[in-house]
């Protein structure tokens, strides 16, 4: 259920983020926005390729869409990935 809520508030920090690309906000804010999307995309691509490289060789494989998943929705995919691949051990 928590997962869950932080996907939706990811969703809805995505969208925030992206809109002012779309869409400027009045000055002040429109800087720090563009600097907080450019901070999201570094962390969680930087959590992607973090995972991607410890992530063990016999473990199971990751498909694309799992990976795309972890990078918008960061922490909160890696836990269900994480609670999904305890349960089938």
């Amino acid at each position: 259920m928590l997962i869950n809520s932080g996907r939706l508030l990811m969703i809805f920090l995505w969208a925030f983020l992206l809109l002012n690309l779309v869409h400027p906000f009045p000055k002040p804010l429109r800087y720090f926005v563009n600097v907080a999307l450019l901070f999201m995309v570094i962390m969680h691509g930087l959590q992607l390729v973090l995972m991607r490289a410890t992530h063990p060789k016999q473990g199971p494989k990751i498909s694309g869409i799992t990976q795309i998943r972890i990078f918008f929705f960061g922490v909160f995919e890696l836990l269900a990935w994480q609670k999904k691949y305890q349960q089938k051990s």
